[in-house]
């Protein structure tokens, strides 16, 4: 309702002037969505804020603007309520012709941008020669639904996956590779991951225990570095070898990524500290090059600097971050770009965005967005874990969550008495399960940590994925029972309102525009799943009071016209989250 809101604002504008004068031009008639149906649709508040200026009661003030105010073609007579409240109702007439003008337009009435831009979503990013992890789990499909949402509103999205793929951890493991599976660094596949894994930890107790070894993987690094042929191919195969398994797990989540790892940007990084010194913001501090940071300071409460070449002459993350962001504005050309990480990397993000800025690399139309998330905690708690205390693998848990439906699925059509093929009991476990725990994580506002819990986001009933997939399964089930086919309902048919709860469902299905509108500008994705949600409970409410298929035309077809307009909201909405609908469950 967005554009309805924004037509009310003006005529309520344009009455203020004919009700004030000219010096009125431009004052906002501060006008929100209604707290309670029964005061209406939209509430004006303006009144209360000019009294003082106007040295008259609210009311009154309230009075003049009313008298001025033409809106008979989209409200009911304004109401003035309390101390000078103007309450709008939305015609059943207005309502009706805003639906019938999007039940056919497959945006569902929701414009694109004015303003398409380029934009960047930094997201996932994982580390190569280590598993994807729970850890991964939220920064993936947060990242994902921030990408389909400003995709839909027409902005041109580049999905980057900044994978770990340079540094010490790879002189480390080829050094120690070297020693117990040469094998691996000359020959595709010789290991599979979780043996990579496995060598991995044990390279890292070497590194730290073994001062020889420690050096002998230093040099390691500047052979990489150096592009000696034999590291290099050994580093190729180490990121290849990963990157096929988290290819299989972006699969399982039906997620899409450009992967532009760390390594891309080395020969970008001596002209980021070249450029600082330039700019006099460096100093050299015991041997490293740093800037240092207004309002960040150490446990002495002296000033906290940010490294951006070690001692040593090596280089760290927030070097790599600082060639990254560069690259992105004056290559990329991007004017938002949007990093979805944890919480606890907040510091990091606000200390090299502040160096950007103070070294003038941030134009005035590039917007710097963190996108922070909460933890993933089990029962107790505390940080979501294996029984063992280990991490919980990212396609562990996934078919976990699979598995677990399919035995629920296989139970209740036992129960029912029905038979399905093994195609369709797959299918509907996979989309289930995988669908679960991306709701299960969106549906929380991502600022928050939450409890993973496989009988919640399993669950049938309450703000789940199976209720949100059920909720259009039962669209469609009318569909078949009445063998209507939703395409073909009449070009001149239309739909009528005449029940209260046609009426609720009709204005929240009117709301999708303003929700998503929200969610391109907030990135929250748990708005969108509010409003799924609602729009559920409310269809529900709508099938349980009004009959349907029953129904004598003209209401039978308007019925079937609502239904299909809600299963084709429900199924853009479950879209722009990442997931996916089912014809029968």
């Amino acid at each position: 309702m967005n554009a309805t809101q924004e037509q009310l604002k003006l005529k309520l504008a344009q009455a203020l002037v004919a009700a004030f004068g000219a010096d009125y031009t431009g004052v906002d008639p501060i006008l929100v969505s209604a707290s309670n149906p029964k005061f209406g649709d939209f509430q004006a508040n303006v009144a209360l804020s000019l009294s003082k200026k106007l040295g008259m009661q609210p009311r009154a003030i309230a009075s003049a603007i009313v008298e001025k105010l033409d809106i008979s073609d989209i409200c009911e007579p304004p109401e003035i309520a309390g101390p000078g409240f103007i309450n709008l109702k939305l015609q059943t007439s207005y309502l009706e012709a805003q639906l019938n003008a999007i039940k056919a337009d497959p945006r569902l009435g929701v414009p694109k941008a004015k303003n398409p831009q380029k934009e960047i979503v930094d997201f996932s990013s994982p580390n190569i020669a280590k598993e994807m992890h729970v850890g991964h789990l939220r920064s993936t499909i947060i990242g994902d639904c921030i990408a389909r949402i400003l995709e839909f509103r027409g902005h041109d999205v580049l999905r980057l996956n900044h994978v770990g793929d340079w540094g010490t951890q790879f002189g480390m493991l080829i050094t120690y590779l070297r020693e117990v599976s040469p094998a691996a660094l000359t020959t595709a596949d010789a290991l599979d991951i979780g043996d990579l894994v496995n060598f991995y930890r044990q390279a890292k107790q070497r590194f730290d225990a073994d001062a020889d070894f420690q050096e002998t993987a230093r040099q390691e690094v500047v052979r990489l570095q150096a592009g000696a042929e034999d590291t290099l191919h050994a580093w190729k195969l180490l990121c290849e070898q990963s990157r096929k398994e988290f290819q299989i797990i972006y699969d399982l989540l039906n997620v899409k990524l450009i992967e532009r790892g760390e390594s891309f940007y080395n020969s970008f990084l001596s002209a980021v500290v070249e450029d600082l010194e330039t700019s006099g913001l460096l100093v050299e501090n015991q041997g490293a090059k740093c800037v240092f940071l207004d309002g960040f300071t150490n446990r002495e409460g002296e000033p906290l600097p940010l490294i951006v070449q070690k001692s040593d002459g090596g280089y760290n993350y927030a070097t790599t971050d600082l060639a990254s962001l560069r690259y992105r504005i004056q290559k990329d050309q991007a004017k938002r770009i949007i990093y979805v990480t944890d919480s606890g990397q907040t510091n990091h993000f606000a200390q090299f965005m502040q160096v950007a800025k103070k070294a003038n690399w941030i134009p005035d139309d590039v917007e710097l967005v963190h996108v922070p998330f909460g933890l993933v905690l089990g029962d107790d708690g505390k940080k979501f874990k294996t029984r063992s205390g280990d991490t919980v693998r990212l396609r562990d848990l996934l078919d976990e969550a699979v598995s677990r439906t399919r035995a629920d699925l296989e139970a209740r059509l036992k129960e029912e008495g029905r038979e399905e093929t093994e195609e369709f009991i797959n299918n509907v476990a996979d989309v289930v399960g995988i669908s679960a725990v991306k709701y299960a994580d969106l549906s929380q506002n991502r600022t928050s940590n939450y409890v993973f819990s496989y009988d919640k986001m399993l669950a049938l009933k309450g703000n789940t994925a199976p209720y949100m997939i059920y909720a259009y399964v039962r669209t469609q089930g009318i569909s078949r029972e009445g063998n209507i086919d939703f395409g073909n309902l009449g070009a001149d048919a239309k739909i009528i309102l005449r029940e209260d709860t046609e009426l609720t469902l009709a204005k929240h299905l009117l709301q999708l525009d303003e929700v998503i509108s929200e969610v391109e500008q907030d990135l929250l994705p748990n708005r969108l799943c509010d409003y799924i949600y609602n729009l559920s409970d409310k269809f529900n409410k709508f099938y349980e009071n009004c009959p349907v298929l029953k129904s004598e035309e003209p209401i039978r077809t308007s019925r079937l016209m609502l239904c299909d307009l809600t299963a084709k909201t429900l199924k853009l909405g479950l879209d722009l989250l990442g997931i996916k609908v089912l014809e029968r469950m």
